[in-house]
């Protein structure tokens, strides 16, 4: 998919920014190229689609900003036949993109409204390969594991070890962690045997994990 011309300005100057932190996998910019991402924002924030703002969604939540985005994405080293675990679905853009990295992405959100929104997404840009799903995401999917690559887009107030045990041997996974106000720490958390390695990436400040589903939304 060749990204519409009003687009492509945000999309360079996304890659520049990219470019001079370091190397940038082929397969992951192409991702990112044949997702439209202004087809998950509201149609206020096409303008600064590619930005490395929060960008307000429907149900009070936000997406990332693409550079965290993309980041985050690389650091999980999504291989062709892994199977990937996103705690908070957000608008789909995320399990869209790493959904041309992956065999088979499962992404689940407490929303109802943002879950239903993603399929639709989904379904129009005829992704075949990611089931998205309203589910408690506070630990993970225990019943579905193993998953190669687990991603959360919200923080834990400790480190989620719980994940570690829904991951295949040499599976990522990838959480921010640190207190509900403030800065938290994006952790990669590689698993070797009954161990893990873990790595910090960066810091954000993201919404805390939240236990249950919504009722209404």
């Amino acid at each position: 998919m060749t990204l519409p011309l009003d687009d492509r300005e945000g999309f360079a100057a996304f890659l520049l920014r990219l470019r001079g932190r370091g190397a940038v996998p082929k397969a992951l910019i192409a991702a990112f190229e044949a997702t439209p991402r202004r087809g998950f924002l509201s149609g206020q924030f096409h303008a600064i689609a590619w930005s490395d703002r929060m960008l307000p969604i429907e149900c009070g939540e936000a997406i990332e900003g693409a550079d965290l985005q993309a980041a985050v994405i690389a650091a999980l080293a999504i291989e062709p036949g892994n199977r990937v675990l996103e705690i908070g679905t957000g608008s789909g853009y995320t399990a869209a993109v790493m959904s041309r990295l992956a065999a088979r992405v499962v992404t689940i959100d407490r929303y109802k409204t943002l879950t239903e929104q993603a399929r639709q997404r989904f379904e129009a840009l005829a992704i075949g390969n990611v089931v998205a799903r309203q589910a408690d995401g506070s630990n993970g999917l225990p019943n579905e594991g193993p998953f190669d690559r687990i991603v959360a887009w919200a923080a834990f107030d400790s480190l989620p070890r719980f994940l570690l045990d829904q991951l295949s041997s040499g599976g990522i996974v990838i959480a921010p962690i640190g207190p509900e106000e403030g800065e938290q720490v994006v952790a990669k958390l590689t698993k070797v045997g009954s161990r893990f390695e873990r790595e910090d990436i960066g810091i954000v400040r993201l919404q805390p994990i939240m236990r249950s589903v919504a009722a209404v939304i």
